[in-house]
């Protein structure tokens, strides 16, 4: 603020005697004007915005001696539907979204449910996807004009003996000082832009990842609780087992009590009974183990499902032959998240070589300052000021040529990877197709084996209670009927996992989701490709 003692002239200058031929008062009279035009002309007639582009324009200018990004490689090669073998004239055999319920039980449609509810793993990937999401915020904030408000009161005394003239040299001041901060970075060469658009890509990753989430969670419940369906089936027929080697073993004590079979085939009785139970208790602990796993995966107490107990009986899959065609990549929720990190990896090279260009900022700044809280508001008081910042790299010894290869290194790590997922998504989808095919084949030819074992089987039982056969032909033709038996049951549930896994690699229903990733206000910034999610598996 402005004091008397400031006003006054300089002593210097009032006593020094004037220049030949001029009046102290008519001394210099021009230079005087000059200065105090400059003074206060010049804030008048430049504006924040003619600055700004006086900077712009000096930059344009310097760009010929600024750091080089140099020559960069080009980047690596996506694979196309054509280059794995997908046919562009088949579309992929459609699936539904809550394909489980094909196999018609509703109990294990309500563990699915309970899983993609409560389950911890799908709660991380959607907070993964809200930290993406505030990136993409915090991002499209920093383009945008910063405003600070900064205000302090201080009371002080001067030190007496130090640079303060009287009447300031020991006295005791209140300062004030309130100021309103504005800032802006204009984003001339797209580096704001391009950090928006990588966070957006990293964003529809995120959501994408929550789908896979959600869609390998369901396939686990499914697979879980086939598996636990197929030990139960197995048990059942270890139990049917342990039924007829106690009526055969039976039948052997009569024929031993008449002298038809000596203690050799008895002792060959009472020996199956003790092997079919330790089977019957190895399946237990399984059943068991299995259990706890479905509780797990559903995020319940590891007794919760003592009483569950499914069967492969009251399962079924109704199959249909598998089209792959070139819409598959579009079905497939990992490729579409890897497709996903390509887009931002890629913007990500573009933010980095707009570092070689400069940054121009714009500062400025308006309120209050004055000694005395009485002045603080008075309009001579006022403090502001504006102007622009430019920082050129023009020698960076190699650091951004380095930062940019690596950036580029990333962006073709992320489309290899993106290969990666297509190679393998066709490959399960081939696979699971081919296994389906197969289990069907060998389904067939099964059932007419097991057929022929238990005639043969039971034919081998009427002998021996005729007396015209011996024990060994009987253990004979049971220990076959039981390969059978097995067999059948792990061909039925090869027939439903197999099922599962084919719906999981067709794409398990995933559609295209057009809703942004961004907020409004970014819009314009996002590419141009949607990301996708499948709303029947995404929590909200």
């Amino acid at each position: 603020m402005p004091c008397d003692h400031q006003q006054q002239a300089c002593p210097r200058r009032a006593d020094a005697q004037a220049r030949s031929g001029e009046t102290p008062g008519e001394a210099r009279p021009g230079r005087d004007r000059q200065r105090r035009g400059v003074e206060i002309d010049l804030p008048r007639l430049m504006s924040a915005g003619t600055l700004a582009l006086a900077v712009a324009s000096a930059a344009v200018l310097m760009l010929a001696g600024c750091a080089s990004p140099g020559t960069q490689a080009p980047p690596a090669l996506a694979r196309d539907p054509a280059s794995v073998g997908l046919p562009a004239d088949r579309a992929t055999t459609a699936v539904d979204a809550r394909w489980w319920h094909q196999f018609g039980d509703a109990q294990l449609d309500a563990l699915v449910d309970k899983a993609l509810a409560d389950s911890p793993s799908i709660a991380v990937a959607a907070a993964r996807m809200a930290r993406a999401r505030s990136v993409v915020d915090a991002t499209h904030g920093a383009d945008l004009p910063q405003v600070g408000l900064e205000a302090s009161l201080n009371r002080q005394r001067l030190t007496g003996n130090g640079l303060y003239p009287p009447p300031y040299a020991g006295s005791v001041f209140n300062t004030g000082n309130a100021q309103l901060d504005l800032s802006w970075a204009p984003d001339f060469f797209g580096r704001r832009r391009a950090d928006l658009e990588a966070a957006i890509g990293s964003a529809r990753a995120a959501r994408v990842d929550a789908d896979v989430a959600a869609q390998q969670l369901a396939t686990q419940v499914v697979r879980a609780y086939l598996a636990l369906a197929r030990l139960e089936s197995q048990r059942d027929v270890a139990q049917h087992t342990l039924a007829q080697r106690t009526k055969m073993l039976s039948l052997t004590q009569q024929r031993v009590q008449a002298g038809l079979d000596t203690v050799v085939e008895l002792r060959q009785g009472e020996g199956a009974l003790p092997d079919t139970r330790a089977q019957i208790e190895s399946l237990d602990e399984q059943i068991a183990l299995s259990r706890h796993l479905l509780a797990a995966l559903s995020a319940q107490a590891p007794q919760a499902l003592d009483a569950l107990a499914p069967t492969l009986a009251q399962l079924h899959v109704a199959s249909q032959p598998a089209v792959l065609g070139a819409d598959l990549i579009a079905r497939r929720p990992e490729i579409a998240a890897a497709l996903a990190r390509v887009e931002a990896a890629t913007h990500q090279v573009e933010s980095q070589r707009t570092r070689f260009y400069p940054d121009i900022n714009i500062t400025g700044f308006f309120g209050f300052n004055a000694i005395g809280l009485g002045k603080l508001t008075d309009i001579g008081s006022r403090d502001w000021g504006v102007g622009p910042a430019l920082h050129l790299p023009i020698f960076e010894g190699g650091q951004l040529r380095a930062e940019l290869r690596g950036k580029a290194a990333d962006r073709d790590a992320a489309i290899q990877a993106y290969n990666q997922q297509v190679i393998d998504a066709v490959r399960e989808a081939a696979d699971a197709a081919s296994s389906a095919a197969s289990v069907a084949r060998q389904q067939a030819q099964q059932s007419q084996a097991l057929a022929s074992a238990q005639s043969s089987y039971q034919f081998a039982q009427d002998r021996y209670a005729q007396g015209l056969g011996n024990a060994l032909i009987v253990l004979n033709a049971e220990t076959q009927t039981l390969a059978q038996r097995r067999l059948d049951v792990d061909l039925q549930y090869r027939a439903l996992d197999v099922q599962a896994q084919l719906m999981k690699a067709l794409g398990g229903g995933w559609k295209a989701d057009p809703t942004p990733t961004h907020a409004p206000a970014a819009a314009a910034s996002a590419p141009s490709n949607t990301a996708a999610r499948n709303d029947n598996l995404t929590p909200a």
